[in-house]
């Protein structure tokens, strides 16, 4: 070898970043984070995509004292996610409440088509209700939140979120579920709490969500 120096010195820093690496892995979301109960108080789930990952933290913060906040360990997706994993969502604990959405994803445009069909979307919400109630807990829909007036990507119409969500109400009214209208809610401050050209919200507008979604959760939690 022309220069042993250079090579030891190169495989020392290999090894040095190698170690390194080890000892700092990426950080998980810490939204998405086991958490500990306090046996002493209710237990919640919150079910849903990115937009509910945006506003666990808050919400779990504003419910501090008050309930044990768990959401599921990933992003709810579709309806048909939501079939395939809900059982192991639910678990085998005692929930109080469960606080859910589907939508944003099922209405998603492939080939300029939903990803799940408006028909399609209705049976599985019933099913997952239906599962949902034999936990005992107590029932709160979101509505899914608006998309802006804009060229998204992927590409989502906020005439199928309008649809979706009549479509949503109308199961969750037959079914005698809670409801906790965010679409209303945040349709006129989206100018203040949304991402410019994009259907997720800022981090102050998480926390704006959060505060509607805490009042939702503490209503249900008096009955």
């Amino acid at each position: 070898m022309k220069n042993p120096r250079s090579f030891l010195t190169l495989l020392a820093l290999t090894l040095l970043v190698t170690a390194l690496t080890a000892q700092n892995p990426a950080k998980p979301n810490p939204a998405l984070a086991p958490i500990q109960d306090d046996p002493k108080l209710p237990r919640v789930l919150l079910i849903g995509d990115s937009i509910s990952i945006g506003y666990t933290l808050p919400v779990r913060k504003l419910l501090a004292g008050q309930a044990n906040v768990h959401r599921i360990p990933e992003n709810g997706g579709p309806t048909t996610r939501g079939l395939a994993n809900i059982d192991a969502w639910l678990g085998n604990g005692k929930w109080d409440v469960i606080h859910f959405n589907w939508g944003l994803h099922d209405l998603r445009l492939e080939n300029g088509k939903p990803q799940v069909s408006i028909e399609e979307y209705e049976k599985n919400l019933r099913q997952l209700v239906q599962r949902m109630k034999k936990t005992g807990a107590t029932l709160i829909w979101a509505s899914t939140t608006p998309a802006p007036d804009a060229s998204l990507n992927p590409p989502r119409r906020n005439d199928d979120i309008v649809a979706y969500n009549a479509v949503a109400k109308k199961v969750m009214e037959e079914e005698g579920v809670r409801i906790n209208d965010l679409y209303a809610f945040a349709l006129p401050r989206l100018k203040e709490i949304q991402r410019p050209a994009n259907v997720h919200f800022t981090d102050k507008g998480s926390e704006v969500l959060a505060e509607q979604v805490a009042r939702s959760i503490q209503a249900a939690l008096k009955k």
